[in-house]
């Protein structure tokens, strides 16, 4: 099981694709969590997902066994290891979650969805995450129905 959760800082102004913002991983393992750290590991949270959503793509989808992630403009990052049937997740604190790859597919795009809904029509940066969000989608859509987590 894994949860995820992309959330943009208040207090930024009119909202931007490049706001500052933090990802949130749950699995039974553990957290990762980029609020609240120090050093600060808050990211420029539109592009990070972006980039999130392409590295899980490869992984899930055209046969990477690998894919470290580092968000823009941060030290906070995951990695994720596919197996044959199974995919792990861990922090700098070690494995937080092994999950199938349709639930992580599915979190992923959850919170990214999610996190589109505040983002401006126009705006290059959503425009961007919304062409990493359409290759992703149909891949979701083929391996199984996606919740929101």
């Amino acid at each position: 099981m894994i949860t995820s959760q992309f959330t943009v800082r208040p207090g930024q102004g009119d909202p931007s694709g490049f706001d500052l913002g933090d990802m949130s991983f749950t699995g039974d393992l553990g957290t990762a969590d980029s609020a609240g750290r120090t050093p600060d590991q808050g990211m420029v949270i539109c592009l990070s997902v972006t980039q999130l959503l392409d590295g899980v793509r490869a992984l899930l989808d055209e046969g990477a066994r690998t894919v470290a992630f580092t968000g823009v403009d941060t030290s906070f990052g995951l990695v994720f290891r596919r197996s044959k049937d199974q995919v792990s997740v861990a922090a700098e604190d070690g494995v937080i979650a092994r999950t199938t790859p349709d639930e992580l597919a599915s979190a992923v795009l959850g919170a990214g969805e999610a996190l589109s809904l505040t983002l401006p029509t126009g705006d290059p940066a959503a425009s961007d995450y919304a062409d990493a969000s359409a290759a992703f989608r149909p891949f979701v859509s083929r391996h199984g129905p996606r919740g929101a987590h």
